[in-house]
């Protein structure tokens, strides 16, 4: 990851919102059904649940090469399982506050989380519904490759260089690094401690962001 200074004062024409571990916490849900698989496929949860945070689920199946396994049909599967599965879910503290205090045509939700599924979680945690949201459906790569956050920034109508991205996980850094946007690392949900050289905040009570007169957001 690349060296960034604290950006204490600067101003932004957008703000990026990865979803899960980022605007809410969804780790019961993850923990749940990805161990029933990791049961099923042979894995240790407590290992391997660990590399999964912010890859969309056949990203995370398919370069496992698993012998009789079909990675489409078992993400649909993992899929269908969380969405019937939202307890435990809840918003990150100070999230909700913060978005609401935000221009709508100034951020969006740029998340691996399928549509539907990630709807479904921001109804569970209260988080409000976003004008522009990117879903791993919208993109044929998703995080850590860029491609989510570039059109994240492109249907907001903004140029990445000129967004900051709030995520958790190294994935989604990667991939809004890759983009050409700066980054806030959000620590709520972290059982270890993450080493990056980007601004790290526990939650969003720490965090203030103004609307300028020319719409802009100075964070």
């Amino acid at each position: 990851m690349k060296e960034s200074a604290l950006r204490a004062g600067c101003t932004y024409d957008a703000f990026l919102f990865d979803m899960d571990g980022t605007l809410l916490d969804s780790t019961a849900v993850v923990e749940r059904v990805w161990g029933r698989w990791c049961a099923r496929n042979g894995f240790d949860p407590a290992l391997f649940i660990r590399t999964i945070h912010g890859v969309r689920a056949i990203d995370v199946i398919t370069p496992l090469a698993l012998p009789g396994v079909d990675p489409r049909r078992e993400a649909i599967v993992i899929q269908d399982e969380e969405l019937i599965d939202v307890e435990g879910i809840r918003p990150v503290p100070g999230a909700i506050e913060f978005l609401r205090a935000l221009p709508r045509d100034r951020w969006a939700i740029v998340t691996s989380a399928p549509t539907e599924l990630a709807r479904k979680r921001m109804a569970a945690a209260g988080i409000p519904f976003p004008d522009v949201m990117i879903s791993g459906e919208d993109v044929a790569n998703g995080k850590p490759n860029p491609a989510c956050y570039l059109l994240g920034a492109k249907r907001l109508g903004f140029a990445p260089a000129k967004c900051l991205a709030f995520e958790d996980a190294t994935a989604g850094i990667l991939a809004a690094e890759g983009a050409g946007s700066d980054v806030t690392v959000i620590t709520a949900t972290h059982h270890t401690k993450m080493v990056t050289s980007y601004m790290s905040v526990s939650d969003y009570h720490a965090l203030r962001a103004f609307t300028l007169l020319t719409g802009q957001l100075k964070f």
